[in-house]
């Protein structure tokens, strides 16, 4: 059973997470990235990867799904920058 602190980190975890699917959507539809800052993106994708590891290691369930899940969305971003340009 998760107690009412695991479900604040969950909810907060998803919204912040959730954020990234406009900006997938929108990237994805049009194929237009020349807006998006390859620095910025991969630097956020750096301390995605040190959160999971975070996550991973003291074994905290919201980090972990909250960064799995901003690993694929800000990723998707990232991979069509590198091929869009």
């Amino acid at each position: 059973m998760m107690n009412s602190v695991t479900w604040l980190g969950l909810i907060a975890g998803l919204c912040t997470t959730f954020a990234y699917l406009p900006q997938v959507i929108r990237t994805w539809r049009t194929r237009s990235t020349h807006d998006i800052s390859l620095g910025m993106f991969s630097l956020m994708m750096t301390g995605i990867v040190l959160w999971l590891s975070y996550g991973l290691l003291i074994n905290d369930l919201p980090i972990i799904i909250a960064n799995v899940i901003s690993f694929g969305l800000a990723g998707t971003i990232l991979v069509l920058k590198l091929k869009h340009g």
